[in-house]
């Protein structure tokens, strides 16, 4: 045999075992079981009182559904903000790197008459972002990374919604 045949063949084995390996696994979609037959939740949501909490709002509506049913399970969220200098080192540089935690509790409470216990999640999620001295570039920063990580905590919650949804 070659040289080029053996590089060749070193090349195609190791990716026919792994196509083999990957075939012996199976995939189940998100929207499967009850899910499937209807991916649109039906949802209602209540009112925000943050520009936090409306973006989260946002976007589990978007993703989830709503409706405005007075028996659909009524989804509450309370979201805080924390700005935090997590790096201790001293240095001169005016540029001081930063991380926003938001917080979010959600809250399912079913309408429909049955006597279900409230489903509540909690979920957490950081946004890195720069003070530089500059009041207008720093508050700008620390709200576009307060709603990345709104953005970021709202799809965290789309997905333990689904998961407690999905069991049942």
């Amino acid at each position: 045999m070659s040289l080029s045949r053996l590089k060749r063949l070193a090349l195609i084995v190791p990716l026919a075992l792994a196509s083999a390996g990957l075939g012996a696994c199976s995939f189940q979609p998100v929207y499967s079981g009850a899910l499937a037959e209807n991916p649109q939740l039906q949802l209602a949501y209540a009112a925000p009182k943050t520009r936090l909490e409306q973006i989260v709002y946002q976007e589990l509506s978007f993703r989830l559904g709503k409706t405005t049913s007075p028996t659909a399970p009524l989804v509450s969220v309370t979201v805080s903000a924390s700005d935090a200098e997590p790096y201790l080192s001293a240095t001169a540089n005016p540029n001081k790197p930063r991380e926003m935690t938001v917080s979010a509790t959600l809250t399912i409470t079913p309408r429909d008459g049955v006597d279900s216990k409230p489903i509540t999640i909690t979920r957490v999620a950081k946004a890195q972002h720069t003070r530089s001295g500059q009041v207008l570039a720093d508050e700008s920063a620390i709200i576009e990374a307060q709603e990345r990580a709104a953005r970021s905590v709202a799809e965290s919650l789309r997905l333990a919604i689904l998961a407690a949804l999905a069991k049942g």
